[in-house]
């Protein structure tokens, strides 16, 4: 038995897979549970942690107000709570849990934490392509709060689900470039070896 998990751990292909389901559902389900637990009102609410570390609250808190921002230096009047954004004259989104792109960065970060590649390509990939997934959850907050509310795909298309459509096509377009160019790195070491 030892043997077989040796050399299943030993094949690319199933190592990989094993880190991007492990780490996936770590790093996915330790959101929940830190969202479970800084919740008020939640049956097993922690007010330490809600206290201490609570970046959901201020990942929310960060994601309106940038919003917010950009849409008034293009001229809109907003309101914003901690919860919501609206634009005066258009509509608003309400920004829920689902809203903030945990299920998204912890695929990405998975992703990242377990394709063969060395840890300085990482470091910048990494913080680079959850910058990237909240720019776009920005630009969707944008576009929620002035178009929405008249598009045809509203009723059509849950915009949670187009969202998440185009940002995996981009997501994945930025992970091809990535992981190729670890293909090409290791052609050129191999060519340089020899």
């Amino acid at each position: 038995m030892n043997a077989l998990l040796q050399k299943v751990w030993q094949d690319q292909v199933y190592r990989f897979l094993i880190l991007l389901a492990g780490s996936f559902a770590f790093l996915y389900y330790l959101n929940l549970l830190l969202i479970g637990l800084s919740a008020k009102g939640g049956a097993l609410y922690a007010p330490f942690l809600q206290k201490h570390f609570d970046y959901i609250s201020g990942l929310r808190h960060i994601l309106i107000q940038t919003s917010e921002w950009i849409l008034q230096k293009f001229g809109y009047t907003t309101f914003s709570t901690d919860f919501w954004l609206r634009v005066s004259g258009h509509g608003g989104v309400i920004i829920v849990y689902s809203c903030l792109g945990y299920g998204i960065m912890s695929f990405f970060t998975a992703f990242v934490v377990a394709w063969p590649k060395p840890l300085q390509s990482k470091l910048w990939f990494l913080p680079a392509g959850l910058l990237l997934i909240q720019m776009m959850n920005i630009i969707r907050f944008i576009m929620l709060a002035l178009y929405w509310r008249g598009s045809i795909f509203r009723g059509v298309i849950d915009h949670h689900d187009l969202f998440n459509i185009i940002l995996y096509l981009i997501l994945l377009g930025f992970i091809y470039f990535w992981a190729r160019k670890t293909r090409e790195d290791n052609l050129n070491s191999m060519e340089g070896s020899s």
